[in-house]
């Protein structure tokens, strides 16, 4: 294992978030000139942020939720139009392929007539 990797320097740090007013205090290697008087009367570096779980709206159960079937049902209307356009281009080529042979047997015929 490499020695020194990980820093040894950390120290009691307020992370704040302005918009949901909810802050909490933790060990960092973050360093700010911003200083904030804590609950303990404590004076601590502070590090605002911009969203934090009291603010994440995966942890404040207002997500949107995602119309799951519908994505699906879209999906699946994609893929059979992929298909059915595929299927149309095999029997275009079908259809070339038999004019092709009528052709080459009548010019056949016609060679043989001669």
């Amino acid at each position: 294992m490499k020695k020194d990797l990980h820093p040894t320097d950390y120290q009691l740090v307020v992370f704040q978030d302005d918009a949901a007013g909810f802050s909490f205090l933790t060990r960092a290697v973050v360093t700010t000139t911003d200083t904030v008087k804590w609950e303990d009367g404590n004076t601590y570096p502070l590090i605002k942020v911009h969203i934090s779980s009291a603010s994440h709206p995966f942890y404040t159960g207002q997500e949107k939720l995602v119309d799951v079937e519908g994505r699906v049902d879209r999906f699946k209307a994609r893929q059979a139009a992929a298909q059915e356009r595929a299927a149309a281009r095999g029997n275009k080529a079908v259809k070339a392929q038999k004019v092709a042979e009528k052709k080459a047997a009548s010019n056949d015929t016609k060679a043989d007539d001669k």
